[in-house]
This record gives C-alpha cells, sequence and structure tokens, in this order.
C-alpha cells in the first residue's frame, strides 16, 4: 500500500462523518447559507436592488428576488465581464466558467474566491466516500486521468476566463499531480481528436488506476486504445479499478463502457456544474446522489408543472417531496440568485437527500401535450437494451415529426446510433413503444387516439453523433448532444 491510499482511509472517514453531521441538520444548515450569502452581497448592485437588507426569512426572499434564467442575469453579468466590481458578489471573480448557451452565445458564469473551494471539494469527498465504503483506496497510488477542456484560460478584464474543467484542473491537489494524466501541454490542445491521439500516446504504457470523464469521450478514447493496443481497456490497464463520470445519466452508456473495458468496475457518479458542485454519489448501495447541502449553495426547487406558470411554486429544501421533478434553483455564493440552472431533478430520499437528474426543463417533446422528458426516454432506452443484449449504443436523441409524408400521422423519431444494431430492429422499436406508453399516460391517449403513430427508430450510421458535433464546432470535452428537443434542428442535423 502506498502512502497516498494508506493516508486516504483515515481522512475518508472524518469527510465522511462531516456529510453525514451536514444531513442530519441539512435544513438549518441552507437557511445558514441563504443568509449568509445575503448578509454576504447587501452592499453590492445586485443586493441594493433587491433590498438584501430587509430580507429576514425564505418567504421574504422568494417574494423579493425572482427566478433567473442566465438572459435574466445577463446586463449585471456583462458589466462584471468588463471588469466592474460588487456587481452580484463583492470584488470581482476570480474566475469565469465559460459555457455555451443556446440563446445568447457563449455564458460566462461566475466563480468566486469562496465559491472555487467548493468544486474542488465535491469531486474530492466523492472519491473519499468511495474510498470509506469500499475500503479501496490502491488507485490513489496508480496514474489518474481526467479527460477535460483545456487549462489554457484567456482573460477577461483581468479575470481568468475557460471551461470549468479546464480551470478546476489548476485546483488539482498536489499530492494528485504526480499521478495525473494528461500533461499539461496535451491538455492545452485545442483540436479534440489531435488532443485524443496525444492523450493516447500518453497514457499506452502507463498503469491507470481511475479514468474520469464524460461518458460519450471517454467511449472515444476507448474505442482509440482499443484499436493501437488490440486490447480490451480492462487488460491495457490491469490497475483500473474506478470510473468517474458526470454530466449526464451514465446508464444508457454503461454496457458500450464495460464491453470495451472487459470486465465490469466501480462507478461514482458526480453532478459538477459551472454554478456549484451540486451532488455526488456517496454509496454504491443506494439509487441517488447525495445533496451537496453544504457548499455555499441555497437550493430551491420548483415542481416542473409550474415552471411555466405566471407563479411558479417555489420550496426549499424542508418543503420536497419523493417522487416530484422539480427545476433547480441555486443562490451560491459566487452571485447566483435563484438561479435556474436549466435541470430538472426528483428527490429518492428525504434522509439523507438524495437525487436523480431526470433531464432539462427545457428539453422536452411536448408537440403535442405528451411533455416526454428524458427521464422516460432514457428508460425506455435501457429496456430496449436489456430486451435485445446483442445491441450496443453509442448514443440517442429524439424529436417530434409534425409534418409526416402525406397520409401520415405525425409521430416521435428515435435517432439511434448503435456500434452493434439490434437483431431485430422493430423488436428494439416495440420495446421502446411500450415503455413509453406505459410511462406517460398522455403519449399513450395520444397514440390511441390517433393522433400520433407509434415511434419510428432511425438507425444511423456510425459516427453520425461525432460528425455532428464536429460540423457545430463542439467535439469534444463537456459538451453535450440533447436528449430531446421540440424541434428538428438536432435531428435533421444528423440525417443530412
Amino acid at each position: 500500500m502506498g502512502i497516498k491510499s494508506f493516508f486516504a482511509k483515515p481522512f475518508a472517514r472524518k469527510v465522511v462523518k462531516k456529510h453525514q453531521k451536514s444531513h442530519a441538520q441539512a435544513i438549518q444548515i441552507q437557511e445558514n447559507w441563504l443568509k449568509n450569502n445575503l448578509k454576504k452581497a447587501e452592499q453590492t448592485i445586485f443586493g441594493q436592488a433587491y433590498e438584501f437588507d430587509k430580507i429576514r426569512n425564505y418567504l421574504e426572499y422568494k417574494i423579493r428576488v425572482p427566478i433567473a434564467e442566465y438572459e435574466d442575469l445577463k446586463t449585471y453579468i456583462d458589466e462584471m465581464v468588463l471588469g466592474s466590481p460588487n456587481i452580484l458578489w463583492p470584488g470581482k471573480p476570480a474566475y469565469f466558467a465559460k459555457t455555451s448557451g443556446t440563446t445568447s452565445g457563449a455564458k460566462y458564469i461566475p466563480i468566486s474566491k469562496e465559491s472555487m473551494p467548493f468544486h474542488i471539494s465535491g469531486a474530492r469527498d466523492a472519491l473519499l466516500h468511495y474510498v470509506h465504503y469500499s475500503g479501496n483506496s490502491a488507485f490513489l497510488d496508480q496514474k489518474l486521468i481526467f479527460l477535460s477542456g483545456s487549462p489554457a484560460l484567456e482573460t477577461k478584464h483581468g479575470i481568468p476566463t475557460g471551461r470549468l474543467s479546464g480551470i478546476v484542473n489548476h485546483h488539482v491537489p498536489g499530492y494528485l499531480r504526480s499521478n495525473q494524466l494528461p500533461t499539461y501541454e496535451t491538455n492545452c490542445i485545442e483540436d479534440w481528436e489531435e488532443k485524443l491521439e496525444a492523450i493516447v500516446q500518453e497514457t499506452l504504457q502507463e498503469r491507470m488506476g481511475l479514468i474520469s470523464g464524460i461518458p460519450p469521450w471517454v467511449q472515444m478514447y476507448f474505442d482509440r486504445l482499443e484499436t493501437f493496443s488490440g486490447q480490451k481497456i480492462g487488460d491495457l490497464f490491469p490497475d483500473f479499478q474506478l470510473f468517474v463520470t458526470g454530466g449526464v445519466n451514465f446508464e444508457p452508456y454503461r454496457q458500450k463502457l464495460m464491453d470495451s473495458i472487459g470486465r465490469e468496475i466501480d462507478v461514482v457518479e458526480t453532478y459538477p456544474a459551472s454554478e456549484g458542485f451540486i451532488a455526488f454519489q456517496d454509496s454504491t448501495g443506494e439509487e441517488g446522489l447525495l445533496l451537496n447541502v453544504d457548499g455555499g449553495i441555497f437550493f430551491e426547487f420548483v415542481p416542473t408543472d409550474t415552471y411555466f406558470t405566471a407563479t411558479p411554486k417555489r420550496l426549499m429544501l424542508s418543503e420536497v417531496q419523493l417522487g416530484v421533478n422539480y427545476a433547480l434553483l441555486m443562490s451560491t455564493n459566487a452571485g447566483l440568485w435563484s438561479y435556474s440552472i436549466g435541470d430538472t431533478v426528483k428527490f429518492v430520499s428525504l434522509n439523507p437527500f438524495r437525487i436523480v437528474v431526470t433531464g432539462r426543463i427545457k428539453h422536452f417533446i411536448s408537440a403535442f401535450g405528451e411533455h416526454v422528458i428524458a427521464e422516460e426516454a432514457e428508460r425506455a432506452m435501457a429496456e430496449a437494451l436489456k430486451a435485445c443484449p446483442e445491441a450496443s449504443l453509442v448514443e440517442f436523441t429524439l424529436a417530434p415529426q409534425v409534418n409526416p409524408s402525406a397520409g401520415e400521422l405525425p409521430y416521435h423519431e428515435w435517432l439511434v446510433e448503435f456500434a452493434q444494431a439490434p437483431q431485430d430492429p422493430t423488436k428494439f422499436q416495440a420495446v421502446l413503444e411500450a415503455s413509453m406508453n406505459a410511462q406517460n399516460i398522455y403519449y399513450k391517449d395520444l397514440i390511441t387516439g390517433k393522433v400520433l403513430q407509434p415511434l419510428k427508430l432511425t438507425i444511423l450510421k456510425p459516427n453520425a453523433f461525432i460528425d455532428y458535433m464536429k460540423s457545430q464546432g463542439k467535439l469534444g470535452g463537456q459538451n453535450k448532444v440533447p436528449r430531446l428537443a421540440n424541434d428538428r434542428v438536432i435531428a435533421d442535423g444528423l440525417v443530412s
């Protein structure tokens, strides 16, 4: 046992106890974060505009401070990007995390000196919970790879700016630096395919213990490794024990990744965002991710069926219920206030508070009132893959076809890229259809009422998603194709 793996175990016990204590007092801790963040920001431009000094509790807070999406805060953030201090948070941001926006171009999410440590401790604590509950710390003595965006940062009026994963790269703890791959120079390569080739060459002969990244991009890495070596990943890296992932639901990708590895390995899921570190998998034996209740963020939850109404129902942690889909709002110690990050979640445990991500509040199909969400589509896909075990998924998305051929009813089109196609695509399609009917009563009613015809499965050519992302300038890094869209922009791009 190496020195890192030896000392990780007592440290892990300490961190696990800390989170257990936090969840025993979760409601009070959340109230404290709201109070502390408001007090800190009282004299900012935003704090004065919304009279933070007069807010005494959550009820008064949600009366005074409206739900905000990026566009609602954009004028404030634009001032911050130009270098103005004390806008949303005291002083200037320590960083801007640059993300891709769908309506506003690039988004600049502020990260403060107060919030940055929580981005790091969240990921660290996920690993330490795994160490504590599994008893396995040996991977810490091997090489670790984090497939991420470039750590090369540009400067916006004195403020370092880049992808969150690139920013975090500058804060990897010193005790892991000697284990970390790829090298800084390789990680700075902007072209994803060139970068991937360099990573493959750097890691082929290494003893990899942990690999981390978004599943579709890790799968590309595995495919290149297998092409170069002729070996399964588990044989090439016999010390590979832990896969750490986040940003998307892992289940649709599990089978193909494990097939590439050639054996089952442990998986730890995390829920990082540019706005803050939201949750992480604290136990391999429990469903859901542990909400990071003591991470600088005050959380609010809006039932999705009220989100787009004139009076959305806003709840704090003490008011949530199991199994309800909520839009997630965050008020952070970087100056975001009741900010909707666009994700939807539901609670699978209230003691402790554990969530699963169910989709995106604006990524759904409701061309006819069916309101199909990502969670339903992903469950249907999992059932179809189970029914056709020879099939292996690369990626999928779905969209409505509201203008079908003459004489046809409208339908949902499922665009799927397989590594190995099902032997019986008709059966695969039928399982998808049966699952959607079972899960979504509105969809079923539209089918039985002859408003929609059953879904259609379109099998895409190899590399369809890679080619599409490349055409959009979004290949690699942290970019993801939405599971659902209420239009056909992505669908038409994939089949063009």
